[in-house]
């Protein structure tokens, strides 16, 4: 029982874990619509405090007939970047890039799993976030195996455990894992504020 009270308590405690609804218009949803060229996939993302081993939140990458991420409670923001409750649009790789940077710091890493899905399966976990509605604090892992465990029964449990939900992606056959650490302060305000999407799109046309 204190492992599920220590789990709980860290997604409550952790800043990635604020939770508002979030409807972002249609045009602007549209206008940052992105289909990356790669594999359909899931891209699990679990971050891990580097001192106790505790996961503190949780989040997935869908790569279908667009790339989002379903980030639930997450405090992920960019006035560039349209949400709608939890769903992230526009996930670039520059947009991916910074996701990840700004979740690792000195306290925490991300333990990051991808697996190539069918586009059938990954369109169904888009649709599934889609529809999930705004995901309330400290529910990171619950929101997302729930939608899992609807696609993997069996395998991906309902779980409130970041770590338990990722040992059990872990089994699915296919997956791949990668741990990234940087050693940043705790404000990883000013990943967002260094990160400038105006110039990463000069840059990418060699302006």
């Amino acid at each position: 029982m204190r492992g599920w009270i220590v789990a709980i308590c860290a997604c409550v405690m952790l800043a990635g874990c604020v939770g508002q609804e979030v409807w972002a218009p249609d045009d602007a949803v549209a206008k940052a619509a992105y289909r990356h060229d790669g594999p359909p996939r899931l891209t699990l993302y679990t971050m891990i405090n580097n001192r106790t081993g505790a996961g503190a939140h949780t989040s997935l990458m869908i790569n279908g007939s667009q790339r989002v991420i379903f980030d639930p409670a997450g405090s992920f923001k960019h006035e560039t970047l349209p949400e709608r409750n939890d769903v992230v649009y526009g996930i670039t790789p520059p947009v991916e890039d910074v996701y990840t940077r700004y979740h690792a710091r000195e306290t925490y890493h991300v333990l990051v799993q991808n697996l190539d899905v069918p586009a059938e399966t990954a369109e169904r976990v888009f649709r599934l976030a889609q529809s999930y509605g705004a995901v309330p604090s400290a529910q990171c892992a619950r929101s997302t195996s729930t939608i899992l465990s609807q696609v993997y029964p069996g395998v991906v449990r309902p779980t409130w455990s970041p770590v338990r939900l990722a040992e059990d992606f872990a089994t699915l056959p296919g997956v791949t894992e990668r741990r990234l650490r940087e050693y940043d302060s705790d404000d990883n305000s000013k990943v967002l504020d260094d990160w400038d999407p105006n110039r990463v799109a000069q840059a990418a046309t060699g302006g």
